[in-house]
């Protein structure tokens, strides 16, 4: 069995590997993969070794839960969690504002130590209410073994705090009778929660973005169907439609789950209507749908009414499919994403172990009157190497970008093809189905006598669509069983050199061998049983929508339109794509690179007044995190 499960409690990149380490470690599960910016694990376990509710409690186990019974109620949990996660964002700035206030004499109460007290209250009140889920998280993470940048957070907060709350009650014969200054940073702490309180709201504001094209697809599913009862029609909810159920669609209405044509007809004719199916095909102009015709669930009547019997409701749908296959390739993960995702795993540790050495090098090298430098040093350095935008680099820029492509109807399953396709520089592609469109109407008692193109005709831009390939350095190999005289035509109107005429399934096989043998990356396009062998041997196997169901199972992706424009147009997506995943990266890193020395104070032994303190390693670490997701969202924009 295979499900897509949401995940709640996930902060950060060292999370997600976490938990995907967890599912992979439970026995019957063949493979997990947990999405970090989908919030989703795509599990393929075996029921009978293992149930949902089990792995539940696994995740469960290791502080995250796991929603197996009803994705709307994923849905509901996630916009409470949304809300509370700002309700209690205004209130840690509003406090954190009065606690910088009183700490720094803005509002006066007295004595210094009076404001001192009112300040740690305050601060207080923010991590007590504000910051409880750091801590807990923390205490979970810590109890199996495991770190997370809550345990970072929950961390750099509460040393500043407790150091501070020394000072305030022994500062003055602690370190005044020895002749060093002190200070206390309780705003710095209450800050910190707030800064990254706010990069999680911005953050999570930015991700709904990022889902918007699944949200666009599930609005093309209505939610009431018209049932057919004798002479009654009644209006239901879709989820009470089972298959062989008869339904009426009338003009300006959704087609609510996928069926066959029981009784049509229009002002333009009388046994047929026309359904505007571009939101499924892409295709501009209405079909004629007649008695015996398939309908699709978000196809809409833009002429005509019709009956029609159900035969595939609720998941079964094409819809619903598509939503699937598109929800699971957001998930997936390219080749450096698995990179980055063990790198998560060890790199709070390793934070943690440089904010040790940070304060013991302050401390041993400046004695005693170093400590509290030494101390607040190692608390910006837990705070701004936070892991959030090194984790959020790659499926950011994924997710958007194989959204972007189901726009364009093309459906990309796995993102390891997004990221192959830009270094395709073959294409091997069928003839009929795939290049031409057969004709329905053809008479085959005459079919030896026809002009070639009586027998089939060219797809819509076809020509055009080659040419780009083309012009980018893309070899295209035209292959078909049909006969020379016809295969050499329809590859000069196309403008495709290469071609071969004759072949047989085994001989496209053979083709995307020789390909591969000379170095070059290979896209196989079909659309039949035929291609399936091709398809399954390419490096980037692409369907098509009105081929066969096991072409499009082998394929990685497929074009569910017939404008074959939208090939070229999936190789510069997928350059696109892969460019932003890098540039995410490489200012990830960048950013942990220069500021750890700048946190860990490397420029004052040199005489440089400069030194990232607490407070600005939580406004930076915020930033990075929302400026990665900011930057992947470029890409629904870009042409």
């Amino acid at each position: 069995m295979k499900r897509t499960l949401p995940v709640t409690g996930m902060a950060c990149a060292a999370c997600s590997a976490l938990v995907e380490k967890t599912l992979n470690g439970v026995d019957g599960v063949h493979s997990a993969r947990v999405s970090l910016a989908s919030r989703t694990a795509f599990v393929d376990f075996d029921e009978r070794v293992v149930t949902p509710q089990q792995l539940k409690q696994r995740v469960n186990h290791v502080g995250y839960d796991l929603i197996v019974d009803d994705a709307q109620r994923a849905e509901a949990i996630e916009e409470r969690s949304y809300l509370l996660l700002r309700r209690r964002m205004w209130m840690a700035w509003l406090l954190s504002a009065l606690c910088m206030a009183f700490g720094m004499g803005w509002i006066p109460v007295g004595s210094p130590d009076a404001a001192r007290q009112v300040s740690m209250l305050l601060a207080l009140a923010v991590m007590v209410w504000s910051g409880r889920s750091f801590y807990v998280s923390a205490v979970r993470q810590l109890r199996h073994g495991a770190a997370n940048m809550d345990v970072l957070v929950a961390l750099s907060t509460a040393v500043a705090f407790l150091f501070s709350a020394f000072n305030t009650f022994f500062g003055h014969r602690t370190w005044s009778a020895h002749g060093i200054g002190w200070h206390t940073y309780f705003d710095a702490s209450a800050m910190i929660i707030a800064f990254v309180l706010t990069g999680r709201v911005l953050e999570e504001k930015a991700r709904r973005s990022t889902g918007q094209s699944i949200r666009t697809l599930m609005g093309l599913a209505p939610r009431t169907a018209r049932l057919v009862r004798g002479d009654a029609v009644d209006e239901v909810p879709i989820a009470a439609i089972e298959p062989g159920d008869l339904l009426e669609v009338r003009p300006g209405e959704k087609v609510p789950v996928d069926g066959e044509v029981t009784w049509a007809e229009s002002f333009m004719t009388p046994d047929a209507a026309y359904l505007d199916e571009s939101m499924i095909t892409g295709e501009p102009t209405p079909a004629a749908k007649r008695k015996g015709d398939r309908v699709l669930a978000g196809t809409i009547p833009s002429q005509g009414r019709f009956r029609f019997r159900a035969r595939q409701v609720g998941e079964q749908t094409a819809l619903a499919q598509i939503i699937r296959l598109v929800r699971e390739a957001q998930g997936s993960k390219a080749p450096v994403q698995r990179t980055v995702d063990k790198a998560a795993l060890v790199f709070v540790p390793v934070v943690g172990a440089i904010a040790l050495l940070t304060f013991l090098l302050w401390w041993l090298i400046g004695g005693t009157p170093a400590l509290p430098q030494a101390i607040i040093s190692a608390v910006s350095v837990l705070v701004i190497a936070c892991p959030c935008a090194m984790g959020l680099a790659t499926p950011t820029a994924l997710m958007v970008g194989i959204g972007r492509a189901a726009e364009e109807q093309v459906l990309i399953k796995d993102a390891a093809a997004l990221e192959l396709l830009r270094k395709v520089d073959a294409v091997v592609m069928d003839k009929t189905g795939t290049l031409t469109i057969p004709n329905q109407q053809i008479d085959f008692t005459r079919a030896d006598h026809l002009p070639l193109d009586e027998r089939e005709t060219l797809k819509p831009h076809a020509a055009e669509a080659m040419a780009e390939l083309q012009q980018r350095g893309i070899d295209v190999y035209l292959m078909s069983g049909d006969k020379d005289e016809a295969v050499r035509y329809w590859a000069e109107k196309a403008g495709i050199r290469h071609y071969r005429s004759r072949v047989l399934p085994q001989d496209k096989e053979n083709l995307v061998r020789q390909l591969h043998a000379e170095g070059k990356t290979v896209a196989m396009v079909g659309d039949g049983i035929n291609d399936t062998q091709a398809l399954a041997l390419a490096d980037v196997g692409i369907a098509i929508g009105r081929g066969t169901d096991v072409a499009m199972d082998v394929a990685q992706a497929t074009l569910m339109s017939d404008d074959l424009r939208r090939l070229p147009a999936a190789f510069r997506l997928s350059r696109l794509t892969v460019r932003m995943i890098w540039q995410n990266l490489f200012w990830a890193f960048v950013y942990n690179i220069v500021c750890i020395p700048l946190a860990a104070g490397l420029l004052l032994p040199f005489g440089v007044d400069l030194q990232i303190t607490p407070m600005w390693a939580s406004a930076l670490m915020a930033f990075s995190s929302v400026s990665v997701v900011l930057n992947s969202l470029r890409l629904r924009y870009m042409r």
